[in-house]
């Protein structure tokens, strides 16, 4: 508890006293609470938990992948029409503690799960009590039964959508205008399915056959969280591949090491002050790690070199948007990260690279990257230049607001670390130098010609070098240090 926002703290304690009041008429003495029925459902629910608490389970039925408890829904929305509204929420909770937690603190996060479905599970049973569910569901009167069915799913799926963005609000200080998109509609389709099996069950479960032959509809939905599993082993393998990558890229290029997943980082911000979708979200997050993957095909001479660039060395630096673009290319699963990948360092003006695409030519997600890779590249501490604060950082990418940047991305970024914040980290192993005078007649990260001709060399993400043309956010290397490379 003590690891939580206060904010956390303060929705998890609601939401546990909500649960509890929700709960106690069911406990009251006198109170007609049919137990028998409880305890089957909370046990089979709580069944449904346990093998993604055993590894040797879980691995039979679906790899070393948790489960997880969405996939035994259909138990909760069962006891959501067979019991009266506290009493389903009673039923909720034993499962609800014995879930798999993956991220710590463990503790809270189980109360907060318990209480979480111990609400919805109420919501949804007042709702089919007020439709007259419970009469409609000994003679099985369809379609009435169906609808009642549907409308306790939605309801459900609308109180677990409402306390998830209310976390999201008070654990990661997400702007609640952004909370709750893309949480509903991902949620709707899965608890209409559920809310039919739990129908099922119901239905069986009032009938003549009992208990035992409405446990026999769950087989299918058994067989979907296998399905389900494979989906999460897929995405883990997709996440252990991008790893793979980014840590060839930094072992290449030492210089930039740790650079890749601060990129990530930012763009995911600004992703999410824009309110993009969470699919989105992630793929743009790929996007920000990936960007630099053409590394790999840029000599490892010319990346660790320690003077100026040959004009040769440098078109090969320029080639590594289409070597990374080149390398991502077959896996399917990036999608718009490619795109980004390509087009990361063109500019708003269309004097960037590799094809001088302009204004909303260039890929949103290019545009999203290419202001979290140069902001990353201001705020970095390398061997060769020293970190500059936050402010100074953001003063600079308003400054090259629509010619290199695209504003909106930088003013997401700006409304995003003021909310967040930043954490900066040392992203070489090499001792850092002292801070470097800047060069006379040069302004802060802008340079008018060429390195060599009296003015300092830019930090260019996904370059080891200075690169030809003007620049707008390059430092002034101390002497004899590596030109700059964001």
């Amino acid at each position: 508890m003590m690891a939580l926002p206060a904010a956390a703290r303060g929705c998890l304690v609601c939401a546990a006293l909500c649960a509890a009041a929700l709960a106690a008429p069911a406990l009251r003495p006198g109170a007609y609470t049919p137990w028998t029925t409880v305890l089957l459902l909370a046990a089979l629910y709580a069944c449904g938990e346990l093998p993604a608490r055993s590894r040797l389970l879980g691995r039979a039925l679906g790899g070393a992948v948790p489960l997880g408890a969405g996939t035994f829904f259909p138990v909760l929305l069962a006891a959501a029409l067979l019991l009266p509204p506290a009493a389903a929420a009673l039923a909720a909770l034993p499962g609800a503690f014995a879930a798999r937690v993956e991220q710590r603190p463990a503790g809270p996060r189980r109360v907060w799960r318990a209480a979480q479905l111990a609400i919805a599970v109420w919501a949804a049973a007042r709702t089919a009590e007020l439709l007259g569910g419970p009469e409609a569901l000994a003679p099985a009167r369809f379609p009435r039964i169906l609808l009642v069915a549907l409308a306790a799913a939605v309801v459900f799926s609308l109180v677990v959508t409402a306390l998830d963005g209310a976390v999201r609000v008070a654990a990661e200080r997400r702007p609640v205008r952004t909370a709750w998109r893309g949480l509903l509609v991902p949620a709707l389709a899965p608890h209409t399915v559920h809310g039919l099996a739990g129908l099922m069950t119901a239905v069986l479960w009032r009938s003549a056959y009992g208990p035992v032959a409405a446990v026999l509809v769950l087989l299918p939905m058994y067989l979907s969280c296998w399905v389900f599993a494979q989906y999460h082993r897929e995405r883990a393998s997709h996440q252990g591949t991008i790893r793979a990558l980014v840590q060839a890229v930094d072992l290449k290029d030492t210089y930039t090491r740790g650079h890749s997943e601060r990129v990530g980082r930012a763009s995911v911000l600004i992703a999410r002050e824009l309110g993009m979708a969470e699919d989105r979200v992630e793929i743009l997050r790929f996007a920000g790690i990936l960007h630099d993957i053409g590394k790999l095909g840029v000599p490892t001479r010319v990346l660790r070199k320690d003077g100026p660039l040959t004009p040769e060395e440098r078109r090969v630096i320029e080639l590594h948007p289409e070597y990374g673009h080149e390398i991502v290319r077959g896996i399917g699963f990036l999608g718009e990260a490619r795109a980004a990948i390509l087009h990361h360092h063109e500019r708003m003006d269309g004097s960037g690279y590799p094809y001088g695409l302009s204004g909303d030519g260039i890929p949103e997600f290019a545009r999203v990257v290419a202001v979290a890779d140069a902001f990353d590249a201001m705020t970095s501490t390398r061997s060769y230049s020293r970190a500059r604060p936050v402010e100074t950082a953001l003063a600079e990418l308003r400054r090259c607001a629509g010619s290199q940047f695209d504003p909106r991305m930088v003013h997401a970024l700006a409304t995003a670390l003021d909310r967040h914040g930043w954490q900066t980290a040392v992203t070489s192993d090499e001792p850092q130098p002292a801070p470097s005078a800047e060069l006379p007649g040069a302004r802060p990260y802008e340079v008018g010609r060429a390195p060599g001709a009296g003015e300092a060399g830019p930090v260019e993400s996904g370059a080891a070098g200075p690169l030809p043309g003007p620049r707008p956010y390059a430092a002034a290397p101390a002497p004899g240090s590596r030109p700059g490379s964001g």
